[in-house]
């Protein structure tokens, strides 16, 4: 297991273990300023941020045996051996900024309840995603 499913893993463990607190403390006040029983905002912001963690850690436990073993998690590493291509990463693709354009639209039409907008937002996210995913599957002349 690489240290960053550790490193989840004990996060999650952390967070399970705060919400059960969480809900047992906040279900035990006795306020007459405060409704009894379970506080909802920070029972679901604790128990999200649970499964978010157990989801990573997971996914990274997962992919630990399809992967080879990186530098970080090799104790007798020198750091000539993290040296390297790191991955791919595009430097001219305008796909992210047309996708950030179209959430700003969907957040002016949420903000003033046009709907029409939203859903033309919508639209143009899904339009920029496809492209952001086919970029490099098209020749350069269909860009």
């Amino acid at each position: 297991m690489t240290s960053g499913a550790k490193l989840f893993y004990g996060i999650a463990t952390f967070l399970g273990i705060v919400t059960v607190v969480y809900i047992i403390a906040t279900s035990s006040v006795k306020d007459p300023g405060s409704l009894q029983g379970l506080e909802w905002a920070g029972t679901t912001a604790l128990v999200m941020s649970f499964l978010l963690a157990l989801m990573l850690a997971g996914y990274l436990h997962l992919t630990d045996n399809k992967t080879d073993i990186s530098p970080m998690d090799w104790e007798e590493a020198e750091i000539v051996d993290g040296a390297g291509v790191l991955g791919f990463f595009s430097a001219s693709s305008i796909w992210p900024f047309v996708m950030t354009v179209a959430i700003v639209i969907m957040a002016y039409g949420l903000a003033f309840w046009h709907l029409w907008l939203v859903v033309f937002g919508a639209a143009i996210l899904v339009w920029a995603g496809a492209m952001l995913n086919l970029q490099y599957g098209l020749p350069p002349e269909k860009h």
